[in-house]
């Protein structure tokens, strides 16, 4: 009898349209999946225009209390439309802190930031600063958003997967880590099916090779090592 592998961890991204997108134009949920590709399944959950309000309204429904399988991590990304100007009718995306009566600017996108992290630390969650990593970048306007100021291009979706790795690495000991490279690999074991290695005697096992070569200048290699 043969046996049966061990379900994979699941790891969903919650959101807004970043999320949804994260997929296309080398997006940072394309580079998660990619990286844990033997070790964990990234499951999307983004919904393009919503507010953290809406998110809320149905969070039951995504994440059921009684689900047999419950996420190992959940990524949350919401903001970029609370943050966006009110509207007269009342009707809109438009979440308000104690003010913000501004259309959506990078300054106005700087107080809900600072609301997020604040939040998450009282609640114990981890939390990356995005709004001050991203603009470590040179040009970053230009750089690692598209053309409409909003959603990430290829390398800010690379600065947003580094965080997240960061965010993972750092996590509390005495707690299984979700850090790809301390997971176990599915099915890792040699095989006589693999590649032939050059001495013809033995295979070569590619279960823990993952290529990063598009995303390693992002990466410090001692820290997350590479």
């Amino acid at each position: 009898m043969g046996s049966v592998a061990v379900q994979r961890p699941r790891f969903v991204l919650f959101g807004s349209s970043i999320v949804q997108l994260s997929y296309i134009n080398g997006g940072w949920g394309a580079i998660l999946t990619h990286i844990y590709a033997r070790k964990a399944d990234i499951l999307v959950r983004g919904y393009n225009g919503w507010n953290s309000r809406r998110a809320l309204e149905v969070l039951h429904q995504i994440f059921p209390k009684d689900a047999s399988v419950q996420p190992a991590l959940v990524i949350v990304y919401f903001g970029g439309n609370d943050s966006a100007a009110p509207h007269p009718s009342g009707l809109g995306p438009h979440v308000p802190l104690q003010e913000s009566g501004v259309v959506r600017t990078n300054a106005t996108s700087r107080e809900y930031s600072e609301a997020c992290i604040e939040l998450a630390r009282e609640m114990d969650l981890k939390v990356v600063d995005l709004w001050t990593a991203i603009q470590q970048k040179d040009n970053w306007k230009e750089v690692c958003f598209t053309l409409d100021g909003i959603h990430f291009s290829a390398e800010g979706s690379k600065i947003v997967a580094n965080e997240i790795l960061k965010i993972l690495e750092e996590a509390d000991e005495g707690k299984p880590s979700l850090h790809w490279k301390s997971m176990l690999t599915e099915f890792a074991e040699n095989s006589p099916y693999y590649a032939v290695a050059p001495n013809g005697r033995d295979t070569l096992n590619p279960s823990e090779h993952v290529d990063i070569s598009h995303y390693v200048s992002l990466f410090n290699p001692m820290r997350s090592r590479l």
